[in-house]
């Protein structure tokens, strides 16, 4: 029975990541930041020369010409930016995940029966299929919390559809002024502090640039490992791991949602 409260704890904590997204179809909160980002299709094609000059803007189909849930081309615009950056530094995340996993795994004890983590014998996808289920909802339930903190602003900043800054992940400051400390998840240790602005914008293309191609990267791991022959250069250079399983399916090894 404990163990079911458990599996039910955790399996409310990754629903609560869905009810993330209609947070920002909620009104402002008076005590947020007022500035207003609306950036318009003009400003992406600036961008896009800015990004890539020989690729350029790249819309082939008319994205930014939507009016997402029927609200304006403002409002879709600042979705696709967000989306953009966040699944970026996802894929840096994942990217370098892959690679560390693929060599080394922590050597203290990860489990309450003292065992330490797959070995790095097995491939990333097949190191995942192996820890137990209880450890997967733990990470989504991490994730589904940065979420919820991040689609409502941290309660001090105005949401990206909303004339936020897209990409821009709240402070953690009213958490720690009514909680208890805890560090910001972007520059926690305030190193970005003294920067120029000319040097955080071209920090943040470069960001977009890194995260396109680890998007790019981790996705040619995958298909790699799931069809042999599919990414020659990884072939070649002798990194692959055959894996049978489905890294679309994240719960293929306990259950189906």
């Amino acid at each position: 029975q404990s163990n079911n409260i458990l599996n039910d704890t955790m399996k409310l904590a990754i629903f609560a990541s869905l009810f993330a997204s209609a947070a920002a179809f909620a009104p402002a909160s008076s005590g947020r930041a007022t500035s207003q980002i609306a950036e318009t299709k003009s400003d992406l094609e600036a961008l896009g020369k800015q990004l890539n000059p020989i690729v350029g803007y790249f819309d082939p189909l008319d994205l930014t010409e939507a009016a997402l849930w029927g609200q304006s081309n403002e409002f879709t615009i600042g979705w696709l930016r967000q989306a953009e950056i966040k699944h970026g530094r996802v894929a840096m995340a994942a990217f370098v995940g892959y690679c560390v996993q693929s060599n080394f795994i922590f050597p203290w004890p990860q489990h309450m029966d003292g065992s330490t983590g797959p070995s790095p014998d097995f491939s990333p996808e097949q190191q995942w299929d192996m820890i137990p289920e209880a450890a997967k909802w733990q990470i989504f339930g991490v994730i589904a919390l940065l979420e919820v903190w991040d689609e409502t602003g941290g309660g001090t900043q105005d949401h990206y559809m909303k004339g936020g800054q897209p990409g821009k992940y709240p402070s953690a400051q009213l958490f720690r002024d009514n909680v208890h400390f805890a560090l910001d998840l972007y520059d926690p240790f305030g190193f970005s502090k003294n920067k120029s602005e000319e040097s955080k914008a071209r920090g943040l293309k470069a960001e977009i640039n890194n995260g396109r191609l680890a998007m790019l990267g981790i996705f040619g791991f995958l298909c790699a490992d799931k069809f042999p022959g599919s990414v020659p250069v990884l072939d070649a250079l002798g990194v692959t791991m055959p894996y049978s399983g489905n890294p679309m399916i994240p719960f293929e090894g306990n259950f189906h949602l």
